[in-house]
């Protein structure tokens, strides 16, 4: 069996012990779990869950493979865990729509177009949860089967208002399950195809009239055809991305962070003060991390430095001010 190269559905061993962080430090490693778990999102869309490794998520989120270990025993549990977060990260719309006041119809009706909205801003995530999870091996596919049976119980109860009647003639849950085998179906496709091709929300009236169509009959079911264009359920706007330092060619550490917290809650500090604000005592170490800082325009000197025997006076940029932004906001100081 492969080891830590290993694919998804193959990587296997004994949990590993983790690392115990400093509070500060657990910041940090909020943000890299983001980094990565957003990494193997946006690999498993790419390529296929079957296909990611260890070696292409430290890649793309940046971080180490000593800093994947900490947070994660293997690259299933990194799935998994990705795959939880997704599922949250949509219910968290799409169950707040579905428990709007009204009947079986509309909250479905409700509840279907968050989950298409999801699906549009939130592709990778999207991705993953429909069709990533079936090359990701048998504990996705429970995950993913048990997601599919909450939708179903959803469905199921249509039968209550079914036009068909109760008892023997109502809809059995077999009818459920196939409603929602198709929508996701649907899904599957419209997922698989280029980025932006078709808008999701566009599927919205036809994928109603599939699912009222056994239970409330063929008008109704032309009645959701012909409803308006679908508007959206809440104001877009771009979505938070986990990785503040998203196109900067450097991984994010403790000491970056920390560095960069320091002299934004400091302008002006020399090298020494910054060091010391940021607990690191080496000060070749500190000198080349704000050299490296600087290159990347997120910090700059309005000091005389060394060309005049003076200390440097280190303050951030307006980027560096969009990064010590969302580091604050990832790790709540």
């Amino acid at each position: 069996m492969p080891g830590r190269n290993g694919s998804v559905r193959a990587e296997t061993g004994a949990p590993r012990r983790r690392s115990v962080r400093s509070p500060g430090r657990r910041g940090v490693g909020e943000i890299q779990r983001a980094r990565i778990l957003r990494a193997m999102a946006e690999l498993s869309r790419e390529d296929g869950a079957a296909s990611v490794t260890v070696a292409h998520v430290v890649a793309r989120s940046g971080v180490s493979r000593r800093t994947f270990y900490e947070l994660f025993d293997n690259l299933e549990e990194c799935f998994l865990d990705a795959f939880d977060e997704a599922v949250a990260k949509a219910s968290v719309t799409v169950v707040k729509e579905y428990a709007r006041p009204g009947s079986w119809r509309e909250r479905i009706r409700h509840g279907l177009a968050a989950l298409l909205e999801f699906l549009e801003d939130e592709p990778e995530l999207g991705a993953l949860m429909i069709v990533g999870a079936l090359g990701a091996g048998p504990p996705a596919l429970q995950r993913r089967a048990q997601v599919l049976e909450t939708l179903i119980d959803t469905i199921d109860r249509g039968k209550n208002e079914s036009a068909r009647g109760k008892g023997d003639r109502a809809p059995k849950r077999l009818t459920a399950e196939g409603v929602v085998g198709a929508v996701f179906a649907v899904l599957h496709a419209r997922l698989l195809e280029r980025p932006g091709a078709q808008p999701l929300m566009g599927l919205l009236n036809s994928l109603m009239a599939m699912i009222v169509l056994p239970y409330l009959g063929p008008a109704a079911a032309r009645k959701e055809l012909e409803r308006p264009a679908p508007e959206t359920t809440r104001n877009r706007s771009p979505r938070p991305h986990g990785d503040p330092l998203k196109g900067l060619d450097m991984r994010l550490t403790y000491r970056t962070v920390r560095v960069l917290l320091a002299i934004g809650e400091d302008p002006g500090a020399s090298n020494r003060q910054v060091a010391k604000r940021s607990d690191i005592g080496d000060q070749g170490q500190m000198s080349k991390l704000l050299t490296r800082l600087q290159n990347l325009g997120l910090i700059g000197n309005t000091g005389a430095g060394a060309t005049r025997g003076e200390p440097n006076a280190w303050t951030l940029t307006d980027k560096g001010q969009e990064v010590r932004q969302a580091i604050q906001t990832q790790t709540g100081r």
